[in-house]
């Protein structure tokens, strides 16, 4: 008897988009060429790349994850009405309503402030009521303290230009700057894997990280006053910062994703809230892609960096506090992957691992910035 195997080939991923997704697309492209043919004389050839492979690289992004096309869609028309009440005057920053009380820089990154810690509240609450109802409303709010934060940062690229054109600058070079970008960029990557594996549970974990830093964005504004926009100092003044920092953070992000579901699963591993948390497969699933995306990038990240460094200073490595720390975190790292990948680590002991992790990432992050000094010392608090 002959047996007939019908096996039907499974779509591309490009044959699997819709008109939606490229209608997303060429309204990217349509926006970039209104740019370029309004700004490219001003442009260099690596700010042509740029604005071009932003193009391609948000178009993946929404196509990979579909929310994300409504978020960069949303964060566009507010930026840009936000833009439009300014009338070329930063003044208005603080006299026009809709700049005063939602959209100017500072307005839409207190809203962020907000809203992060009301969603961490909310997504408490559902964990221990049990309720999808109080869940999905947390998730709504981190939605739009994404969105609100980065309304925030594309205005405040915009203010930076009004001050004076030389001191225009992309916002992601202090540890104002950065911080909001943690933020911003740990609550997508929780935001995707919660659609991913449907943890809502986990969000209150991950939103303690994301609202220790909105402490410190506090703290930063109202007791150091550090919230300002300031020139960049020589060594910042380079294409090397617009990739090199956003990859950090992805790294970073992720790391700290990996601590909050090592913390979930110590606790669901000890009976704590276990009925309430995923399935322990699950969580140690979770941490392992968390770490493997953070690690792909903080390799990137460090690779960009010291190619920055040779052509800042001269040299792609010199042991600065900041470069030995970075390489501190990365073996870190790279020696749990290794233990995962070869010896199958699993269990309390790589949650512990991910957990202390955080710690060694947080003190080259920020602790470097407070106890040490070398060439990155225009971080210091």
């Amino acid at each position: 008897m002959e047996t007939t195997f019908n096996i039907q080939a499974q779509p591309s991923f490009l044959q699997r988009l819709n008109w939606v997704d490229w209608a997303y697309s060429l309204l990217l492209l349509a926006g970039a060429l209104f740019a370029f043919s309004r700004y490219g004389e001003f442009m260099d050839v690596y700010e042509k790349v740029f604005l071009f492979g932003a193009v391609a690289g948000f178009s993946w992004l929404g196509w990979f994850f579909k929310p994300v096309r409504s978020l960069v869609v949303g964060i566009a028309v507010l930026s840009l009405f936000a833009i439009t009440q300014y009338h070329a005057d930063l003044a208005r920053a603080g006299e026009a309503f809709f700049l005063k009380f939602l959209f100017a820089s500072q307005s839409a990154i207190m809203w962020m402030n907000v809203l992060f810690v009301l969603a961490m509240l909310t997504y408490w609450f559902a964990l221990f009521k049990r309720s999808d109802f109080s869940g999905r409303v947390a998730s709504s709010l981190t939605w739009a303290a994404v969105l609100m934060g980065f309304v925030g940062l594309m205005v405040r690229w915009y203010e930076s230009y009004l001050i004076a054109p030389d001191v225009g600058h992309i916002p992601v070079s202090n540890l104002y700057e950065v911080f909001i970008l943690f933020s911003l960029i740990t609550a997508l990557i929780y935001l995707y894997y919660e659609k991913r594996y449907d943890t809502r549970q986990l969000g209150g974990f991950v939103l303690l990280v994301i609202s220790a830093a909105v402490g410190f964005i506090l703290w930063y504004t109202f007791d150091r006053q550090a919230n300002g926009i300031q020139p960049l100092v020589p060594a910042l003044q380079s294409y090397w910062m617009k990739i090199h920092v956003p990859a950090n953070f992805i790294g970073y992000g992720s790391f700290s994703l990996a601590a909050a579901v090592g913390g979930a699963y110590l606790l669901a591993a000890r009976g704590i809230l276990a009925s309430r948390l995923p399935a322990l497969e699950v969580l140690d699933d979770l941490m392992y892609k968390a770490i493997a995306v953070g690690f792909a990038f903080f390799t990137i990240a460090t690779i960009l960096g010291a190619m920055w460094a040779a052509e800042a200073w001269g040299g792609y490595w010199s042991w600065d506090p900041k470069e030995t720390w970075a390489l501190i975190v990365w073996l870190n790292y790279a020696a749990w992957l290794h233990l995962r990948l070869v010896k199958g680590l699993r269990g309390t002991l790589s949650a512990w691992w991910a957990l202390i992790g955080l710690l060694v990432t947080t003190f080259a992050f920020l602790g470097v910035n407070m106890f040490l000094s070398g060439l990155h010392s225009y971080g210091k608090l």
